[in-house]
């Protein structure tokens, strides 16, 4: 099944909390893991920056209702247990616990608006609080969503870009790429870009190390329809003509299904670039993209304040 939004795990949370003991927060995880029946998949599936997983951040935000709601406290750092408050919710026999449930009690109400207040100075002075709405994806989600559609639309940019600039163009980006990617080490030792686009079926040559131990053999295509099989046949007899094992395959397009097969049977290591994974990789390494903002998130050091 899906992985379950924050509000989905504040119920299945707080009954887990009433046996009255105190939990940590790799418990709770794992008694979510196992209630909502999660693969590993699933349970290891982290948010665009990489760091936490998503079923870590909701049943983080689904506690942190919890003791705001006064249904649950923090004993200490990392760690909950259910209040009589909550034991006396339970005994209603909820459904769900949504935030249209929780608001009904006047303490996380009034941490809300309180909450909303904040949202209203922060983003427009003045504003008014009532106005200010709440997702119901947690903030850390919003955040990583907004950074995911910002780098999407940057990659669209970034392509429609190299493939409006000449052959030549491309061919150097590649090299450069692969330098940023640790390639070569300096550009004096790195490599060479052939004169001529199509030279041999190669493009450009790069050391796959400082010492030129190996080298790895390009070919750079702006492609306007997938990339079939031939185009990779032709490189991988280019290839066998300079005693070459390794090459590097990149094209503006993407590659058919076959083409992709093909490589899986050859002989040489060749790695396929297709257009999206091109800009992915330019935005990674910081090729053709400048630093615009940068924003540090900070969440509180448990270890800190643990008790010993």
């Amino acid at each position: 099944m899906a992985i379950p939004k924050y509000d989905e795990i504040t119920l299945p949370l707080l009954q887990f909390l009433a046996d009255g003991e105190v939990h940590s927060m790799a418990d709770t995880i794992e008694m979510v893991e196992k209630h909502f029946r999660l693969t590993p998949e699933e349970c290891n599936e982290r948010l665009p920056g990489g760091k936490m997983t998503y079923v870590r951040s909701r049943t983080g935000w689904a506690r942190f209702h919890l003791v705001r709601a006064g249904l649950a406290e923090q004993p200490r750092e990392g760690h909950a247990k259910i209040t009589p408050a909550g034991l006396k919710f339970l005994k209603t026999k909820p459904k769900k616990i949504t935030r249209a449930e929780l608001m009904l009690i006047p303490q996380f109400k009034a941490f809300m608006l309180e909450h909303k207040k904040s949202i209203a100075k922060a983003l427009v002075p003045g504003a008014n609080a009532e106005a200010a709405e709440v997702a119901d994806v947690d903030p850390e989600e919003q955040i990583a969503q907004a950074y995911a559609k910002l780098r999407a639309t940057l990659a669209a940019e970034l392509l429609e870009r190299v493939k409006a600039k000449r052959p030549g163009f491309f061919e150097q980006l590649v090299v450069d790429l692969l330098l940023a990617m640790g390639y070569g080490g300096s550009r004096a030792e790195a490599g060479t870009v052939t004169k001529a686009s199509g030279d041999g079926g190669i493009d450009g040559v790069i050391n796959e190390d400082r010492l030129g131990l190996d080298a790895v053999y390009i070919q750079a295509k702006r492609w306007k329809g997938t990339v079939g099989v031939n185009e990779l046949r032709s490189f991988v007899g280019a290839l066998s003509a300079h005693k070459a094992h390794k090459g590097v395959f990149i094209t503006t397009s993407d590659f058919a299904k076959g083409a992709r097969d093909f490589i899986e049977k050859v002989g040489q290591k060749i790695v396929l670039i297709d257009g999206a994974r091109l800009a992915e990789l330019m935005i990674d390494y910081g090729v053709g993209v400048q630093r615009r903002d940068t924003y540090e998130l900070k969440r509180a050091d448990e270890d800190y304040f643990a008790e010993t």
